[in-house]
């Protein structure tokens, strides 16, 4: 139980920590657009690779965000009929949400690494003057944002199948 208890902790720690790098990320990317308009609408100045850079800068957030939310309990969920089960059948259902989302996430890793290595082998860039190179690195991010989404997925189930208490608790 404690070896369950630390692995699930364990998982937790590095979702937060990538949860806080998103959330900065946010930070980064509002200033960048903030100061792309500046640019462009000030000073008629404006950069391909800066453009291209706020869309990159979305993926973290998603990927990382989304096992952050799983973290946080912000998950979707349909709570008109969840909030009336009894509770032991919402451990039913978490626990078998967090199995699906543990298979799910690593099916996804496993599906996109081929197109990675492709990019990676072509040395895949932006195809736009004044683009950003090294478009696979950006690509990498799918799926350890999906395996970072299933290892949450599996420490929630555990969490939810040996009723750990959560930090707070």
């Amino acid at each position: 139980m404690r070896a369950v208890a630390c692995f699930v902790h364990g998982v937790e720690a590095v979702v937060r920590l990538f949860g806080w790098f998103a959330a900065w990320t946010c930070v980064v990317l509002v200033g960048l657009v903030a100061g792309d308009v500046l640019m462009r609408y000030a000073f008629s100045v404006g950069a391909v690779w800066l453009q291209e850079l706020q869309w990159h800068l979305i993926s973290p957030i998603a990927l990382f965000g989304m096992s952050y939310l799983l973290l946080m309990g912000e998950q979707v969920r349909v709570d008109v009929f969840y909030e009336r089960f009894p509770a032991n059948l919402q451990r039913v259902i978490e626990v078998i949400g967090g199995l699906l989302l543990l298979v799910m996430g690593l099916y996804i890793a496993w599906l996109t690494l081929p197109w990675i290595a492709q990019s990676f082998a072509r040395g895949e860039a932006s195809p736009n003057p004044g683009g950003l190179p090294l478009r696979w690195l950006l690509k990498s991010l799918i799926p350890f944002g999906f395996v970072l989404l299933a290892l949450q997925g599996l420490a929630h189930a555990l969490r939810q199948a040996f009723a750990l208490p959560t930090r707070g608790e």
